[in-house]
């Protein structure tokens, strides 16, 4: 009579806390609703951009050492280069499409700011307006999930998410980040 070996399956290593799988991981346990995975997929990029916009029409007072360069910082460039910063932390690759996705945002900002000038909205009432939608959609997707996430866990995704979504991108085309 011979003795055979049983293997047990090896459990899936846990991601490490602060790691970039680790905040994916706990997203996507958070996320399992389809209509949630629409909001999200709709309004995360929508939220980012109203944020972007919003701190653009906050007025930057003006600063002497920056000369004729003053007009080309805004409150948006401070989250534009924290965010990079933290995502670079995460994933190098990413944080260059969340660059370009930035730098889209600006581009858009301005557009907006140039119809406000020929007689369009204010630019502020408009990013509001989105901001405001977009919360209020997520806000739904939340509730209609029924997952309670803590304070610290809804302020963190609101960089994680748009990272998420730019992540679901990259993994379809199958590039490592």
């Amino acid at each position: 009579m011979s003795k055979k070996k049983t293997t047990k399956a090896q459990p899936v290593p846990a991601a490490k806390p602060g790691s970039i799988a680790f905040y994916f991981d706990k997203f996507a346990a958070a996320h399992q609703d389809p209509t949630n995975i629409l909001l999200h997929i709709i309004f995360i990029p929508l939220l980012f951009f109203s944020l972007f916009g919003l701190l653009w029409a906050i007025p930057f007072p003006y600063i002497k050492f920056l000369g004729r360069y003053n007009a080309d910082f805004n409150w948006s460039s401070f989250l534009l280069a924290i965010s990079v910063y933290y995502y670079y932390r995460l994933s190098p690759l990413l944080s260059y499409f969340m660059l370009f996705i930035m730098l889209a945002y600006s581009y858009l900002v301005i557009l907006l700011l140039q119809w406000q000038k020929a007689g369009g909205p204010p630019m502020g009432a408009l990013c509001g307006l989105i901001f405001f939608v977009s919360c209020a959609a997520l806000y739904g997707g939340y509730k209609k999930e029924s997952k309670k996430l803590s304070f610290e866990y809804q302020c963190k995704n609101i960089l994680i998410a748009p990272l998420f979504l730019v992540h679901l991108v990259v993994k379809r085309f199958k590039i490592k980040y």
